[in-house]
């Protein structure tokens, strides 16, 4: 049980634990803010098309409500997407980058050949390397 605290305390402070908790609250919140628009905005706009004579909405309404719902999701998974975008764009541009690995190998100035770096003397040439 001790250990078991005890990795769920590095996983917490790792940083992870902590964003993911703030990105399932803002998914939330957004998801809200998403379905807001769409209730106040669009639905208003589709059900005004699918009013028949008598002033009732009839089976039309039930395929406006989903599609409403399709454009909820359409709108949210778009703003997700741009938001981790940008996200990864600024992650990336923080990032330093790596130096190159040092060589190995390098050629023989007489026969052009792959020799081991710290070689005095090629093997295939049997010529002194400076």
């Amino acid at each position: 049980m001790k250990n078991f605290l005890k990795e769920f305390k590095e996983f917490a402070i790792k940083g992870n634990f902590l964003d993911m908790a703030v990105a399932v609250v803002l998914g939330g919140a957004f998801g809200k803010v998403v379905n807001a628009v769409v209730e106040i905005f669009l639905n208003p706009i589709l059900e005004s098309i699918a009013i028949d004579g008598s002033g009732k909405v009839g089976w039309l309404g039930s395929i406006i409500n989903f599609c409403a719902i399709v454009v909820e999701f359409l709108i949210t998974a778009l703003i997700l997407f741009l938001i981790v975008k940008a996200f990864n764009k600024a992650k990336e541009a923080t990032k330093k980058p790596e130096k190159p690995a040092a060589p190995t190998t390098k050629k023989c100035p007489f026969c052009c050949s792959e020799i081991d770096i710290k070689a005095t003397r090629c093997p295939n040439c049997t010529s002194e390397l400076k």
